[in-house]
């Protein structure tokens, strides 16, 4: 008990299992919420509980948070990370293909600060995976950018609300980042890859990077750590670019 705890969306694979890690090797006691356990106790022990979780489902947010507060009675960091990514042109988006965007990207991040709010103390911590597709447009990405700049709007307005209450949200807008599920996303004949992620993610990281590399998930992690530091407790409302100089501001 009393041991800082954090309930990260998503944190079975890709950039979440990299924050998973990051927060476990800090010292946190860590709660998973995600559609599958993929592994997670065989790689962490009871370091870390998984519970199924549909975060779509706002009941499902609040049994991570009373899982959380269940296992060590305080919730100290809430990472909503879980999401999907996908091109398609706005002539060939369904109301499936909408709902699902919206209701994972950004209605799974609105219910997670919802429940994260209603248990969190003074000196709390949510930090909302976001993109920089949350910043600016790029063709046949419609929904997705919609999605993600409603996440960055969700965490400056949420700032504000709940700062008197010493709570700090902020959000991290990582560039393209080669997890499983974004090389996936990229051979749809929509996406600017061609048919070929890798090459087009190497060509990227050249012509856009100013570093002319392109983050890895550690590096993510490491920042969502800090956020959650008293380092940080002088920033919340920001969302911040982990790009290696893509986007610079």
């Amino acid at each position: 008990m009393n041991q800082r705890t954090v309930v990260i969306t998503g944190g079975n694979r890709g950039i979440g299992l990299s924050i998973t890690e990051a927060f476990v090797k800090a010292g946190y006691s860590a709660i998973v919420g995600a559609r599958q356990e993929a592994g997670l106790g065989c790689r962490f022990g009871d370091q870390v509980s998984f519970v199924p979780t549909d975060v779509r489902d706002e009941l499902a947010h609040q049994k991570l948070v009373q899982r959380s507060l269940d296992q060590t009675g305080r919730l100290d960091v809430y990472v909503n990370n879980a999401g999907l990514s996908s091109w398609r042109p706005i002539s060939e988006i369904d109301e499936e293909f909408f709902d699902e965007m919206i209701g994972t990207n950004l209605k799974g991040v609105f219910w997670g600060c919802k429940a994260a709010v209603s248990a969190m103390a003074e000196g709390g911590s949510i930090i909302n995976i976001s993109s920089i597709a949350g910043k600016r447009g790029s063709a046949n990405n419609s929904a997705y950018c919609a999605s993600k700049f409603g996440v960055n709007g969700l965490t400056q307005a949420l700032a504000k609300e709940v700062g008197h209450r010493g709570i700090r949200v902020n959000a991290v807008c990582p560039v393209l980042i080669p997890t499983e599920g974004l090389i996936h996303a990229l051979k749809s004949p929509y996406g600017p890859a061609k048919g070929d992620p890798e090459a087009f993610i190497s060509k990227f990281a050249v012509d856009n990077a100013a570093l002319k590399r392109l983050p890895t998930g550690s590096e993510v992690a490491a920042m969502c750590v800090f956020l959650a530091s008293e380092g940080a407790s002088a920033i919340t409302g920001q969302c911040i670019n982990i790009d290696c100089g893509v986007f610079p501001q």
